[in-house]
């Protein structure tokens, strides 16, 4: 395919999979069932970072933590008890359990206590690079952090594609005409965004060559996200839309 047809194909996919249709079956259903802004960051962030397997096992999972959390994330956050904190005991998607939520729900009143946003954890870096990098030693700067927690929040700093970070930030920093993405934060900007490569992803990226890097890491999420941005600069990422979308049906 050459340059134009690249670009027919992902604007019409992007159109057909950016839509509220697409909301239900998606982890991203999960800070939509919030109204307030804190309440959707920290669920939001949950979704996004538990986001590994079966889509409908990731809800699952998602919305039995937010019941243990009362449907009440922030307040939670914010007031619980130690009484409260044993109905997160045997919390567990994969290797995620109740150890690396412990540190989750602290970590988060701790930052809740100084700060409204969590928008102001990734503002930190004059590149995208660089503030994920400063988020991650952020989160782990608290003096009991379990040190196997680690691995459920990627790095740039590691070589990490940061798939899971990265779909967060386009869930916050994204403004979307037909209501996908929220586009709370307005300090960090679209343009800004590096693509989530997940297995679909990187398939459908491959088969139109916007991805030849072989490794799936970084320097991959970013050489994605420089070609799509030859496409649309101002907003880059809304193509994971079809590029997720053309790989989970198979179509490419």
């Amino acid at each position: 395919m050459n340059r134009n047809q690249v670009l027919e194909l992902l604007e019409e996919q992007y159109q057909r999979y950016d839509q509220p249709a697409f909301i239900g079956p998606d982890p991203i259903s999960i800070p939509h069932s919030f109204r307030e802004r804190a309440d959707i960051e920290i669920s939001g962030l949950f979704a996004a970072l538990l986001a590994w397997g079966q889509r409908p096992t990731i809800i699952s999972k998602c919305r039995e933590l937010m019941r243990r959390m009362d449907d009440a994330p922030h307040q939670f956050v914010l007031h619980h008890s130690d009484d409260d904190l044993r109905k997160l005991l045997g919390f567990c998607h994969r290797t995620f359990c109740d150890t690396d939520l412990l540190y989750f729900v602290h970590w988060l009143r701790w930052y809740y206590r100084q700060h409204n946003s969590l928008e102001d954890a990734f503002l930190q870096g004059s590149t995208q690079k660089e503030r994920l990098e400063n988020f991650h030693s952020l989160f782990f700067s608290l003096d009991d952090a379990p040190q196997r927690t680690r691995k459920h929040v990627a790095t740039p700093a590691r070589g990490s594609a940061c798939k899971r970070v990265n779909m967060y930030l386009r869930w916050m920093v994204r403004p979307d005409q037909n209501g996908v993405d929220f586009g709370l934060w307005t300090r960090m900007q679209p343009t800004d965004l590096i693509c989530p490569i997940d297995v679909h992803v990187e398939r459908v990226a491959r088969g139109l060559g916007l991805l030849q890097r072989p490794q799936v890491d970084w320097q991959a999420a970013e050489e994605l996200t420089a070609n799509l941005r030859q496409f649309d600069v101002q907003d880059p990422v809304k193509y994971d839309f079809a590029l997720f979308g053309l790989g989970v049906a198979g179509e490419r």
